[in-house]
């Protein structure tokens, strides 16, 4: 596990942006396992009369083939490869949808902290609008970005740079929170002072190896 102590302080009074991934930092990430894994195979071996293995295989063999990349992330991209409405997919197992624990109260402390908010999350926007369909997060942010309108993913070289360019931010006084060790590393690359990681991304399975990162185990905690 991380060598760090879990719930670190943060110096709120040299944090003026707050940066927040969505699935597995603030949403529960076992929603999106369970459609990749389970809910779309299933789909997908009923739409093209295919073995449930088989399925199986077509779904995670490309989800490999592409991870990291921004098709990875884009539900565009994966409605045309398999021409199946996804959408309409991720809205038959919404009630899968759910926050993680002391989310919301931890959004209201950094809005009493009046820092700024921004939501910036891999997922492509019409997933970011499904999700916000069955939870109330969106106005709590002073801003939404998906990497989709940079044209990079997180964990791609020259994101940040293209992030700067339609955000004003200063990173040795931003807070990055995030359940992906390689986007986090980008990010510290750039030069991003405050990175945390995030333990238990999926709520059914056990905690992750947070490697070099500081990590969120309860939110409740950040907020003293």
């Amino acid at each position: 596990m991380s060598k760090f102590p879990d719930n670190p302080y943060l110096p709120w009074a040299e944090i003026n942006t707050v940066f927040l991934d969505m699935d597995g930092t603030l949403l529960d990430l076992h929603f999106d396992n369970h459609f990749w894994l389970e809910h779309l195979p299933k789909r997908v071996a009923e739409h093209k009369q295919l073995a449930p293995a088989e399925a199986r295989r077509l779904v995670t063999e490309h989800c490999a083939a592409i991870e990291g990349s921004l098709n990875w992330y884009c539900l565009d991209y994966w409605q045309a490869y398999l021409a199946m409405d996804i959408v309409a997919l991720k809205h038959e197992i919404a009630e899968r949808i759910a926050v993680r624990a002391h989310v919301e109260a931890f959004l209201g402390y950094l809005r009493q902290l009046d820092k700024r908010i921004v939501l910036l999350t891999n997922a492509h926007h019409k997933s970011v609008n499904l999700k916000f369909e069955y939870v109330n997060l969106a106005p709590y942010f002073d801003r939404i970005i998906s990497s989709h309108e940079l044209g990079l993913a997180k964990e791609e070289t020259g994101f940040w740079e293209r992030l700067l360019a339609i955000e004003n931010f200063q990173p040795e006084h931003s807070l990055f929170i995030d359940d992906n060790l390689q986007v986090l590393r980008n990010a510290k690359q750039y030069g991003l002072k405050y990175l945390l990681a995030v333990r238990d991304p999926d709520s059914t399975l056990p905690p992750k190896d947070t490697a070099e990162f500081e990590a969120v185990v309860c939110y409740q905690q950040l907020m003293r």
